[in-house]
């Protein structure tokens, strides 16, 4: 039971949280959407911030576990900007609050998770040394974190997978002439 009670916390949470900003949700609120008491509350969570770093990490958790592969940069900022787009409102009200540093740990997650996966995707039978390989992780990360939290920022307003896809667009063979140069040793 105690797992049922959690997901249905975390599902209240969720809920409430595309309805209204964080400070204006209690943790009566949430109990009573969810129909538990306050002690059932307390006996899963500490208190709202630790339970909100507490979903984020989840949120993170079953992003890596749902997507063992990643296949182009396009689908790295998918990835990452999921949860906002499936729950824009909250993603707004979270990102807008004093834990926007909660959510820009796990952007920052998401986005290293996903750039790595690809670039060791990409780049598995290439020969291009480590160091080489740190740095375009680092580069690409940066490009979609950024890419995301400027969006946000502009209210999430552009639709920023079209936006994101043209950019890799005008972008492509970038990658493939990273690979030719490292292996010709011309970088």
């Amino acid at each position: 039971m105690p797992g049922f009670t959690k997901r249905a916390i975390r599902n209240s949470f969720i809920k409430l949280l595309n309805e209204r900003p964080v400070n204006q949700i209690t943790i009566r609120d949430i109990v009573e959407d969810c129909g538990i008491n306050r002690n059932s509350f307390y006996y899963h969570y500490q208190d709202m911030p630790s339970m909100i770093e507490e979903i984020v990490l989840e949120e993170v958790n079953v992003i890596i576990q749902e997507k063992p592969a990643i296949d182009s940069l396009e689908e790295c900022l998918d990835v990452a900007i999921s949860f906002a787009l499936e729950n824009r409102r909250a993603a707004m009200h979270l990102y807008n609050s004093s834990n926007r540093d909660v959510f820009e740990q796990y952007l920052w997650r998401v986005c290293e998770y996903a750039v790595s996966t690809y670039i060791s995707t990409a780049f598995a039978e290439e020969p291009v040394p480590e160091e080489d390989l740190g740095i375009l992780i680092r580069m690409y990360k940066w490009e979609c974190f950024g890419a995301v939290v400027d969006w946000m920022r502009a209210g999430m307003k552009e639709d920023i997978q079209a936006i994101f896809h043209r950019i890799c667009q005008l972008k492509r063979g970038m990658l493939e002439e990273v690979i030719r140069r490292s292996a010709s040793g011309e970088v």
